[in-house]
C-alpha cells in the first residue's frame, strides 16, 4: 500500500513524525519541506492530483485545522477527504463512505494521530449495500 502525505507549514512536524511512524509503507510526501508559511491548497492538490492518478493508494494531509485540506482535496473528482477528529471517525469514513484521504488537525496529539491514521489504513470498506448505494449518489452528484 503506498501512502501519500501532505502538510501546510503548521501541520509540518506532525506529517513528519507520521512519516517516521508509517515505516512499514511506502509514504509519498508531497511537501511542504520546511515550517516556512505556504499556501495549503498548494500541496492539497499536489497530493489529490496523487489520489487521482493511482499514483497512492491513500492521502493523509495535515494542516492547522485539517478543514483548509479537507475542502480542498473534496473540491478534486475522485478525492473523497473526511476531516477526522477522532478514531471513531476514521474507522466510519473509510467502513462506511470509503474515504480515500483523510485531513487532520496538527493540534491533535501525535498518539492520537498515529492511532486515527492507523484506524483509516487499517479499516476496510464495508461494502454494505446501503453504503454502496450512498456512496454511489455522492459519486452521481459528483459527476452532475
Amino acid at each position: 500500500m503506498v501512502i501519500g502525505i501532505a502538510s501546510d507549514h503548521r501541520g509540518y512536524k506532525a506529517k513528519l513524525m507520521l512519516k517516521d511512524y508509517l515505516y512499514n509503507y511506502e509514504v509519498i510526501d508531497y511537501g511542504t519541506d520546511n515550517e516556512d508559511s505556504v499556501d495549503f491548497p498548494l500541496y492539497a492538490k499536489k497530493l489529490g492530483s496523487a489520489i487521482q492518478a493511482g499514483e497512492v493508494d491513500l492521502g493523509i494531509a495535515i494542516c492547522g485545522t485539517g478543514i483548509g485540506m479537507s475542502i480542498t482535496l473534496n473540491k478534486m473528482k475522485g478525492v473523497y477527504c473526511a476531516k477526522v477528529s477522532n478514531v471513531s471517525e476514521a474507522t466510519l469514513c473509510k467502513s462506511h463512505n470509503n474515504a480515500n484521504a483523510i485531513a487532520i488537525s496538527e493540534d491533535l496529539s501525535d498518539d492520537e494521530m498515529k492511532r486515527i491514521v492507523t484506524k483509516f489504513i487499517e479499516t476496510p470498506f464495508s461494502n454494505i449495500s446501503k453504503y454502496i448505494r450512498r456512496n454511489d449518489e455522492i459519486k452521481e452528484i459528483e459527476n452532475a
